[in-house]
């Protein structure tokens, strides 16, 4: 829901000068702060104003609502942009859902900074009718919580104003890591726990998560409590190696061996629990060139373009299971099916289902490996198909225990019968349009169990079969 200001005034000038709040005009992507202590400081106040007027001003693309409240009662505001005129791709298939925050750590301006401009930067795009832009909120919803730690970031800490860590606080392995102030048990803390809910209610299905911190400038995915390889290395490498060819140098690396040991933080909740490839995103420190600040949009601009590349291509991290051909006989079926994706999937099956959606048969689990293709036949014994039935695929969209679970129709264009004397034709049953791809989200994420790591820890990188 969209949020008017005039709820909020009142307060806001009660909070801070109006100098403070006051928003730069002269430039379409200012960053409405001020230098102190060596930050560039953006108050809780001048956001809120500011996100409210991005509501006001885009209400096609802006929808604006508080995720809940900080201990002291703050909003935490998250904007969520997309073209709002479609709930679908112009094609009928689910948007794509990415979900960035920033400001767990209160002193970490910049962090919070390349959450804000992640958000600015389509804004503006869509205003001034860049393509990249248009393309990518007719596309994607992207959600955005600006600062997760506005009571922290006002007092110029990195803890909340119960001086607990918000980012060792999460419902992952809760304090099993050498740790300073990780609460009194997980989720104690409003923020984390609103954020959390947040990722249930509104973001189930997201396809990336980033969370922006300052400190050390790296790329961080999981996990932070081991320093063996998480189950989708693959996709997570091949981002990596993408990412440091043509875009940047910026390592990016396990966290565990690319900082130190860290538990309870919300990089490792989100691909742990919730099933999202996720990245801890840290810039560096250095805001000031001397006797002058440096922009923004320049300080930030090749941490932007990763960031545009990974929502760009956000359809990719995922298993996208294409069945190119599926040969049906009285005996059996052969099943050819193309992973477009970039994520392996591991336990695909193929199904018949009768009219009213029930299934009556279901194959052997198999894996198809991110970015290619695979040939399995399976018996057929005990059913009869005909042409009242279906068939789809139902798998994960990627290796990690917690992620979601999809159902996917196969086009009816491709199925063929194979009589006893090897003649093909098609096999004309089925009640789906060929040219529709239907997508029902079937499972919800679900918590990782302690056996289910140590499943993941003995399945170290190794080559794959293609």
């Amino acid at each position: 829901m969209r949020v008017a200001v005039s709820l909020v005034l009142c307060m806001l000038l009660a909070l801070v000068p109006a100098a403070t709040v006051q928003a730069e005009s002269s430039e379409e992507t200012s960053w409405p702060g001020d230098p102190i202590d060596s930050h560039v400081h953006m108050t809780w106040a001048a956001m809120t104003l500011e996100v409210n007027e991005w509501a006001d001003d885009y209400p096609e693309i802006v929808d604006l609502m508080s995720a809940g409240e900080s201990e002291l009662g703050r909003a935490l505001w998250v904007v969520r942009l997309s073209d709002w005129s479609m709930d679908t791709k112009a094609d009928g298939s689910p948007k794509e859902i990415v979900y960035i925050d920033g400001g767990h750590h209160g002193n970490e301006y910049l962090g919070t900074a390349l959450a804000w401009l992640s958000a600015k930067w389509y804004i503006n795009g869509w205003a001034e009718g860049n393509e990249e832009a248009i393309t990518v909120l007719k596309n994607t919803e992207v959600h955005v919580l600006i600062m997760l730690n506005p009571d922290g970031n006002d007092i110029d800490t990195r803890w909340n104003i119960n001086q607990v860590d918000l980012n060792r606080n999460y419902d992952h392995y809760w304090n099993t890591c050498p740790t300073t102030q990780p609460g009194s048990s997980a989720f104690s803390e409003s923020e984390t726990m609103y954020n959390s809910i947040y990722m249930n209610e509104y973001v189930t299905d997201a396809d990336l998560y980033v969370t922006m911190h300052t400190g050390v400038w790296i790329m961080l995915y999981p996990w932070g409590k081991w320093a063996h390889q998480p189950a989708d290395w693959e996709l997570f490498w091949q981002i990596r190696d993408d990412v440091n060819a043509n875009i940047s140098s910026i390592p990016i690396q396990n966290a565990n061996q690319g900082l130190y040991p860290n538990c309870g933080t919300s990089r490792d909740y989100g691909y742990g629990v919730m099933g999202f490839p996720t990245f801890t995103f840290e810039t560096d420190d250095e805001q000031f060139i001397p006797g002058s600040f440096e922009n923004l949009n320049d300080r930030l601009e090749e941490e932007m373009d990763v960031m545009r590349y990974l929502i760009n291509n956000v359809w990719y991290w995922r298993a996208r299971l294409d069945v190119r051909e599926l040969q049906v006989s009285s005996n059996d079926i052969t099943l050819d099916v193309v992973n477009h994706g970039q994520a392996s999937t591991s336990n695909a099956t193929v199904q018949y289902v009768d009219s009213a959606g029930e299934v009556l048969w279901t194959s052997e689990a198999f894996t198809v490996n991110a970015s290619n293709s695979t040939t399995v036949s399976f018996d057929l014994s005990g059913i009869s198909p005909n042409s009242d039935g279906s068939w789809q695929m139902y798998y994960q969209k990627r290796v990690i225990n917690a992620s979601t679970w999809v159902t996917e129709a196969i086009n009816t264009s491709v199925i063929k019968s194979k009589s006893a004397d090897n003649a093909e034709g098609l096999f004309g049953f089925g009640i789906f349009n060929p040219l529709t791809v239907i997508i029902s989200v079937i499972g919800l994420a679900a918590i990782l169990k302690p056996e289910d790591e140590e499943i993941e820890e003995l399945c170290q990188p190794c080559a794959h079969d293609n």
